[in-house]
């Protein structure tokens, strides 16, 4: 595990010499106000104006910086929302200093994306080292992509998955009878289901929840006026009894008065606050990409034309984070980002089949990440198959296996892993009803997430969720190691019937080799489903791993040998179905360690020790996986669970001296 002192290297080696935040963040005012009085004086207003542009400006800032070092992150969502969340900061400073309407003093956020809001605010507050945020989502800096409750100074709530705040918010409200509790929400995030029934029980209950709406017009994946035509949360949020008043955003006078009403009106209130994306910066306003991380040349002119010289120099100092290492047995030089190859794959697959016959057999649907799961290849190639279905996970994966109900038909969905666990039950229905389902989930494991714990794709085996009844169930589970094995499983699988689950990470992978350098899955390697392959022998002992582990672990099973141990590796990509001449190999092996980036106590690991057991296993076993909370960084993150090459490496040395 990496030293305290860690983020002090990481910092010498990848910051500029520079160090003061370059924004004046001293000259913010804090502005009390009372929401009893509707109407900004002059002066409180141009106060209110000044804040909001230092505010945008230091967002611009920090998160260019992320985009500099190839960090990622999310720019447009706390951008649009400086002004409602600097009028809930006047209100919750007029209630600290006694004012009448008391304020649960916290910024929650169903949209954890825009974390940025939460650490600017921390930082304005006096909680969190204002230079702290240079260091966005850098590893080690406790600065993720979604606050995290007791991991970052100044950051009181944790946001998990994009639209889950809600309900948490309602519970918030019943604890605190008699004060406001406002909820930053967005027209996205509005789209999950659960919001539908956060809303029921705070209408039920009169909640005094407050919710300010960004109603930009704007996803991932583009529009929803364009995709998903009829849906409108000031609506559906009447529908369900609210009281909503929607106005412009960028209206001070008019946002502050609707914020003081709502504020000032018992139960609950949503305001829909209208606005542009990214409204004032030209390259993105309106714009898709605006919800992404800024680039560090749009920021740099957007700076300029507001001042901020100091800013601009100090982006231009920032360079890219370091790489992450090199491993003995793959092909550095060919890396193949699977989570992108999907819909190329799946495009060539669809090619073949008669257009009618493509319309009638096959849908594909979308959550809103087509680019992160490669199904925009799709929407491009084969519009006449593909359903735009917006941020519905749910209901979208219920929707294709009703698509696949019958035989000769099947719905083709793509979405994180991290939302895997969401859509258990439906996952269950889809199987009770034999329906035909090729789901293909991306960002699996923790590999390059610098988005951290929520967005780790853990408790993928909480999908091989059905019984054994006599082999009936298909529900198959896979996570190919290299592009190469990727492109054949997926061209194997598509054709079969029932469950099928793909996973791959958001990191690309490199080629495995053999020994004498070929590619180990060449141009003749075919695919078959529950095969495990022998990557290397051993009569030590042997490491079983799959999916973007394996190459880490053909690393470290390379210099065990060169150690003297002689450790071989199993890849099991098939991850619910046991190759039993494999696992006659291994309950003959001295040793067996599963490293895998699933969660240690729910992945394969936790449960592939018990079926070497029933076969007669005599050796020692151990299971590596995801075991903490996450560090922030990229490919840092592998190394922070001790799953990288070095981990795999030390805890087969572990298991070998326990068997000797």
């Amino acid at each position: 595990m990496p030293p305290s002192t860690g983020i002090d290297r990481f910092q010498e080696k990848c910051m500029s010499a520079a160090n003061q935040f370059p924004i004046p963040l001293h000259e913010y005012q804090s502005l009390p106000l009372d929401p009893a009085v509707p109407k900004l004086t002059a002066d409180q207003k141009k106060t209110l104006q000044a804040n909001i542009e230092l505010c945008r400006d230091a967002i611009i800032f920090f998160t260019a910086i992320a985009e500099a070092k190839g960090l990622g992150g999310h720019t447009g969502g706390p951008y649009d929302t400086v002004p409602e969340t600097l009028i809930m900061h006047g209100f919750i400073k007029h209630a600290e200093a006694g004012g009448a309407h008391e304020i649960v003093p916290i910024f929650f956020d169903e949209a954890g994306h825009r974390v940025a809001t939460q650490y600017l605010m921390a930082a304005l507050d006096g909680e969190l080292d204002v230079e702290r945020l240079l260091h966005y989502r850098e590893y080690l800096s406790h600065l993720p992509g979604h606050p995290e409750r007791g991991f970052t100074p100044g950051v009181k709530f944790s946001s998990g998955r994009l639209g889950h705040m809600w309900p948490f918010v309602n519970g918030v409200a019943l604890a605190n009878p008699g004060k406001t509790v406002f909820m930053l929400g967005s027209d996205g995030s509005q789209m999950e289901g659960n919001d539908a029934e956060a809303a029921r029980l705070a209408v039920a209950q009169n909640l005094n929840v407050k919710l300010l709406i960004d109603d930009n017009d704007v996803t991932i994946a583009g529009h929803p006026s364009d995709y998903l035509s009829g849906y409108d949360v000031a609506k559906t949020l009447e529908g369900h009894g609210l009281n909503v008043n929607a106005g412009n955003g960028e209206d001070l006078d008019d946002l502050y008065a609707r914020m003081c009403a709502a504020v000032t009106t018992d139960g609950p209130v949503a305001l829909m606050n209208r606005r542009k994306m990214c409204v004032g910066v030209d390259a993105l306003e309106g714009n898709p990409h605006g919800h992404d991380v800024i680039k560090a040349s749009v920021a740099k002119e957007h700076l300029t034309v507001h001042g901020r010289a100091a800013a601009v120099a100090y982006l231009e100092t920032v360079t890219k984070g370091p790489k992450g290492p090199t491993h003995a047995g793959s092909d550095a030089d060919s890396v193949g980002k699977n989570r992108d190859l999907f819909g190329r794959i799946l495009n060539d697959i669809l090619d073949e089949i008669p257009e009618a016959k493509r319309i009638e057999s096959v849908r594909v649907f979308d959550c809103d990440l087509e680019g992160s799961c490669g199904l925009n290849h799709v929407r491009a190639s084969h519009p006449e198959v593909f359903v735009r279905g917006g941020i519905m996970e749910r209901g979208n994966y219920s929707a294709a296996a009703g698509f696949g109900f019958e035989e000769g038909r099947q719905g083709i969905f793509g979405t994180f892993s991290a939302f895997l666990e969401m859509v258990v039950s439906e996952i269950t229905m889809a199987r009770l009803n034999q329906a035909n389902v090729l789901a293909h989930f991306s960002h699996a494991g923790c590999d390059d997430m610098a988005d951290n714990t929520c967005h780790f794709g853990l408790n993928n085996m909480f999908a091989a969720n059905g019984l054994p009844d006599e082999g009936k169930d298909t529900t198959r589970l896979y996570f190919p190691a290299d592009q190469h094995q990727f492109r054949s499983c997926l061209q194997t699988i598509y054709p079969q019937p029932g469950l099928r689950f793909i996973f791959s990470t958001r990191s690309g992978v490199p080629d495995l080799l053999n020994e004498d350098g070929t590619r180990f899955y060449g141009d003749d390697y075919q695919f078959v489903s529950g095969k495990d392959d022998v990557i290397r022998e051993g009569t030590a002992g042997y490491v079983v791993s799959f999916g973007e582990t394996t190459y880490r672990a053909l690393d470290a099973v390379t210099r065990l040998k060169q150690d003297g141990l002689n450790f071989g590796l199993i890849c099991k990509s098939t991850l619910n179905v046991y190759d039993e001449e494999v696992m006659e190999r291994l309950v003959k092996s001295p040793a067996v360690l599963v490293a895998e980036s699933f969660n240690v106590n729910t992945g394969l690991g936790s449960r592939f020790g018990t079926e070497l057991l029933r076969r007669g296993f005599k050796g020692s076993y151990n299971n590596l996986g995801t075991n903490r909370e996450g560090s922030g960084g990229l490919w840092q993150q592998m190394g922070y669970q001790g799953i990288d090459a070095d981990g795999i490496h030390e805890g087969a040395r572990k298991l070998a001296v326990a068997t000797s």
